[in-house]
Parts: structure tokens; C-alpha cells; sequence
């Protein structure tokens, strides 16, 4: 029996974190993953300064997925831009969200988990805002609130805030939309070292390899610009499964890691959180901030899986299942 639908969105032809996220995913039996979606970055950023960054991203989502023996799984481009406008992209990506999201033939709930910028759910949500109700946004994203502090030299706008903050903003907006956000002082404790990735997911198969290598890479390549980033990286888009896949046996929930409900903020063209006036349709509405997140079950179960993957045995879940939908392609 499926727990959970998970949607997953993020921008793969950037920071390889995603790829971890992805992965892990792909290969917990328990949430039945619906829909891929490749998503856009900046247009000057230094992964991919394409035009093409989102049709970029759904290839390498469906190699990644080919790798996890998942052929099943849709993936889509989603939009190439930003939103202009408050205008929506109409989108097949845009109009696939919206369909899984009104579907009646289930119970289980649908986690949209974002590991970028806000693009297309927010073009869903303004082309149907009827589907807000029936949807938990998982976010990796925003800066620090008040209670937290940003690292040394933060960027002004966090990362993937900053890729379309017209999105964020819009998104926000939804009062009946739930967002479970785990913003920048929070994904920045997903830290795994080198000699881990090296140790842990490297021996693991075909697909150990191929995660390690696009790890590794990173830091080659910063090399190459005299920029020496350390012994750690972060796996910062690893939360989305923590929370949405890896929850508590009996009245699931991310049992395990820490949040607090806050006021719901506006988001300013700054990329600033602002106070709601009580007019404000949303001004009622909470998000609830993570603040501390399991990393001991996220990476220890990550790196399980990918070791049955590897010796071809069945992943447990609390439903029957085989490797025939998890296999590592050899």
C-alpha cells in the first residue's frame, strides 16, 4: 500500500545534490513517485548557462531514474524562465501537477517536494488555485528567520529563492496551501564528508559510482577556480525524503526532526520576508519551519538502500516489494 504520492521538482543540471535526493527516492518503496519535473536557475548560473537548463535537467533526471532501474516515472521540462508578470507558464509540466493533484481515486497524501526554484507549482497554482487544498509543498529554500543565523558572507537572497522569487512569493500567497519549508540554517546541517562519500556510497554498484563521481566533481571544479571547499558537502535537498518518505510507523509524521509554526510571511521583490497585514488573505495561514533535521536515518537509510540495490535484494517496506522496480542497471 502506497503511504504517500511524492512529486518531486528540481533543477538536476545544477548542484549534484539533487541527484542523492533523487535516487533515494526513487528507491523507497513506501511513497509512490508520480511525476519528475526539471526545473530551471538562474540564467547566469555557473552549473548551466544554457537557455536550456530545464530540458537539461529532465535528461539527467531520466538517466538518474534509468540508473535506479525506474523507467515507470514521468519526467517533464518544466519552465525555461522565471515568472514575469504574476503571469503563470502553461506548461505540460504546469498542467501535470494539476492533474495528480485533483485526482479522487486515492487517499494518499501528495508531498510536492522542491529542491529549487518555485516556477512551476506556482504556474499550477495560479492556472487552478481550487488544487492548494490537496497539495504539502516540501521546500528547500529562503533565508534564515529571526530565530536562526545566516552563515558568514551569506548571499543576500538564498539560492534557490533567488532562481524565481515572484514564484516564492506567489506560492505564499496560497492560505490553503500547507508548506513545510526547511530553509538555508537548516539544509546546511545535511552535511556528509568526502571520505563518506568515498567510503559509504561509492561501493555500492553502478549507481554508488555514478552518485560519488557527480559529488566529487564539484570539488574538482571549484578547484579549477583556486576555490578549495573543504572536506564536507552539503546534501541539502536530501530533507525532501526525510520528511515526506521516512516518517514515524504509527500517525506518521517526520517524527524525528524538529519544526516551529510561524506566521506565514510575505515575500518581497527583495527576496525579504515581510509581515502580513490582517486584510492579507493568507494572514492566518502558518509555515512550518524546520529546523533540525534527522541526518543520522536520512544518510544511513540512503546509504542501506543503495547497498540492497547493489546485492540485488528487496528493499523492506510494509508492503510486499522487489528489487523488479528498484534494480540498479548493470
Amino acid at each position: 500500500m502506497t503511504r504517500v504520492r511524492v512529486i518531486v521538482d528540481n533543477d538536476f543540471s545544477a548542484d549534484p545534490d539533487d541527484l542523492v535526493q533523487l535516487a533515494h527516492q526513487a528507491l523507497s518503496p513506501s511513497a509512490e513517485l508520480r511525476l519528475v519535473i526539471g526545473s530551471h536557475l538562474r540564467p547566469d548560473d555557473g552549473f548551466d548557462a544554457s537557455p536550456t537548463q530545464a530540458a537539461n535537467a529532465a535528461v539527467i533526471a531520466r538517466d538518474l531514474l534509468a540508473r535506479c532501474g525506474r523507467r515507470d516515472v514521468p519526467v517533464l521540462a518544466g519552465a525555461e524562465t522565471a515568472l514575469q508578470g504574476g503571469e503563470p507558464h502553461d506548461t505540460e509540466a504546469a498542467r501535470a501537477i494539476i492533474a495528480e493533484a485533483q485526482r479522487d481515486d486515492t487517499d494518499a497524501p501528495l508531498f510536492y517536494c522542491a529542491g529549487a526554484g518555485l516556477t512551476d507549482l506556482a504556474s499550477a497554482l495560479l492556472l487552478e488555485p481550487a488544487i492548494a487544498s490537496r497539495i504539502t509543498l516540501i521546500w528547500i529554500g529562503g533565508g534564515e528567520y529571526p530565530h536562526a543565523v545566516p552563515p558568514p558572507g551569506a548571499d543576500p537572497i538564498e539560492y534557490n529563492l533567488a532562481i524565481d522569487v515572484p514564484a516564492a512569493g506567489t506560492v505564499f500567497d496560497q492560505p490553503e496551501l500547507e508548506i513545510w519549508q526547511v530553509p538555508r540554517d537548516a539544509y546546511r546541517r545535511a552535511l556528509m564528508s568526502f571520505a563518506e562519500i568515498e567510503t559509504r556510497i561509492r561501493p555500492h554498484g553502478a549507481l554508488g559510482a555514478h552518485l560519488a563521481d557527480a559529488l566529487m566533481s564539484v570539488d574538482a571544479m571549484t578547484r579549477r577556480y583556486g576555490i578549495d571547499i573543504g572536506e564536507t558537502y552539503v546534501l541539502g535537498d536530501s530533507p525532501l525524503v526525510l520528511l515526506s518518505t521516512l516518517q514515524s510507523s504509527f500517525q506518521p509524521a517526520p517524527s524525528s526532526s524538529t519544526f516551529r509554526d510561524l506566521p506565514r510571511p510575505t515575500i518581497g521583490a527583495d527576496g525579504q520576508y515581510g509581515a502580513r497585514p490582517a486584510s492579507d488573505p493568507a494572514a492566518g495561514s502558518v509555515v512550518r519551519v524546520w529546523e533540525s533535521v534527522d541526518v543520522r536515518l536520512m544518510f544511513d537509510d540512503f546509504v542501506a538502500k543503495l547497498a540492497l540495490c547493489a546485492q540485488g535484494r528487496a528493499i523492506p517496506a510494509s508492503t510486499e516489494s522487489s528489487l523488479t522496480h528498484h534494480a540498479v542497471l548493470r
